[in-house]
């Protein structure tokens, strides 16, 4: 499967099961369209008709293009046959029973009471608690005995809001550094937080022991405190904002990025990666709310165009910051044209129920932070581990081939099949789509992809300079 789209003055083709990224001329480009449709001659004709009389083109040269479109296709760069359906089945077996990465529910409870907030506002549909050193100790046990051969191991500490439970945060990286030699294993820590309990020491301990930080922030104060406000009704954003400054101002070159969340107030959130540029911040990430449908947040079938060419209008700011000496980084335009994920990792997805699980305060297994509360997905706990087979092997099977409606998607090795929690609540199915997200998605994709081309041929250019 091919993929072609315009978009910054480039004329991009992607290749769905090769992974190759083509930037091409016009002819090119009109070339790849008609290839698999048309004979060569009757092609050839076409293309030499429709650039007949423009400077510089014969029909040689759209002969020579034409074979040279022929040399990827049988160099396995175009054209390129889907072979990874029948072995998508049989991937996760190599990897049953080993887990990777835990986030652990370190407080379900909160000090702000965000609208749209899908857990709750910390809750998870449940009563409010907190975990106990005790049960997060057993959680980092359990993680390493079910972890085989994996040296590195990922513990995100989560909420509602974890600062709430600092103590406890801080007891159990304790632990998990004191055992790391003796089984042979390296942690990495990353922390969620909405910045209203970071203090000095908050800072310090961020700072030298957790690999990653997530704040959250919406971007314009009068976006951000639309929803996240606190139990009297204040807006956050005075109060967080200098503190987060504080915070990445002292990380230096350790990670950190910036999570806003865009809905029916901000269809134009590219206003708020500016603000979040202007205070100083350039990692950065804007996920569309996920919310239930009818509520005020929900995003519009009209919002989703705005959105899509805000993506737009973000790729081209990138593009020009880039030529400025001003980068910054949008998480959803990581992309990597040499490597990216494994075959396995673009099949399989993103592994929740399988190598990723979510611990609630008192011990519960879900497969991810977004199903905990959700009772008929409970997999287990820490002390008994898995007991709830079925549902395991439902998640296990959820790969992006198990997504009928994602055969004929060419992004379906970039999504990988979506998040099995949007399908589900949208359509009662983890193995279901949620539509809206997908064309997100795909529009996301054109743009990093974009971007990622641009600034390889300006990095070649300035080289040969």
């Amino acid at each position: 499967m091919v993929h072609q789209y315009q978009l910054g003055g480039y004329n991009l083709v992607l290749d769905t099961c090769s992974g190759a990224i083509h930037a091409v001329d016009e002819i090119a480009y009109d070339i790849i369209s008609l290839f698999e449709t048309t004979e060569r001659e009757e092609l050839v004709q076409k293309i030499s008709e429709k650039y007949d009389g423009t400077a510089g083109i014969s029909r040689e040269e759209v002969e020579e293009c034409y074979d040279q479109v022929v040399s990827l296709r049988d160099s396995g760069r175009l054209f390129t046959p889907d072979t990874f359906e029948e072995i998508a089945g049989n991937l996760k077996e190599k990897t049953a029973g080993i887990i990777k990465a835990l986030c652990l529910h370190v407080a379900h409870t909160c000090n702000l009471t965000c609208s749209y907030c899908f857990a709750s506002q910390g809750k998870y549909h449940g009563e409010r608690a907190i975990m106990s050193y005790e049960t997060g100790k057993q959680a980092l046990d359990f993680l390493v005995a079910n972890s085989g051969t994996r040296r590195n191991l990922e513990v995100d500490f989560f909420g509602g809001e974890p600062l709430m439970n600092f103590e406890v945060v801080k007891q159990l990286v304790a632990y998990a550094r004191s055992i790391e030699k003796q089984h042979g294993k390296n942690f990495r820590f990353t922390l969620t937080t909405n910045g209203m309990l970071i203090d000095d020491d908050v800072i310090d301990f961020s700072n030298r022991e957790m690999s990653n930080v997530v704040l959250s922030l919406d971007g314009r104060k009068e976006i951000h405190d639309r929803y996240r406000v606190d139990y009297a009704g204040n807006g956050s954003w005075e109060r967080i904002v200098p503190k987060f400054q504080r915070l990445v101002a002292a990380r230096g070159n350790k990670g950190y990025y910036m999570r806003g969340t865009f809905t029916h107030a901000n269809p134009d959130f590219l206003k708020d990666i500016e603000q979040m540029l202007e205070l100083g911040f350039t990692e950065l990430s804007m996920e569309p709310v996920v919310c239930e449908p009818g509520d005020s947040s929900e995003l519009t079938k009209e919002d989703l165009e705005i959105v899509k060419k805000q993506h737009e209008k973000l790729a081209e700011l990138m593009l020009e910051r880039d030529r400025e000496g001003k980068p910054f980084t949008f998480y959803h335009y990581m992309i990597d044209l040499t490597g990216g994920p494994c075959i396995y990792k673009r099949i399989s997805g993103c592994g929740s129920g399988t190598e990723y699980m979510a611990v609630t305060p008192w011990g519960d297994l879900y497969p991810c932070h977004q199903f905990v509360g959700e009772e008929n997905f409970k997999l287990g706990d820490i002390w008994s581990g898995v007991m709830n087979h079925d549902v395991q092997q439902e998640f296990s099977e959820c790969n992006v081939y198990a997504h009928e409606e994602c055969g004929d998607c060419w992004a379906r090795l970039y999504c990988s099949g979506g998040c099995a929690a949007n399908a589900y609540h949208s359509t009662g199915s983890v193995k279901g789509v949620y539509k809206n997200g997908c064309e997100l998605f795909r529009k996301r994709m054109e743009c990093a992809i974009m971007v990622a081309v641009a600034r390889n041929l300006a990095e070649k250019k300035n080289a040969a300079e």
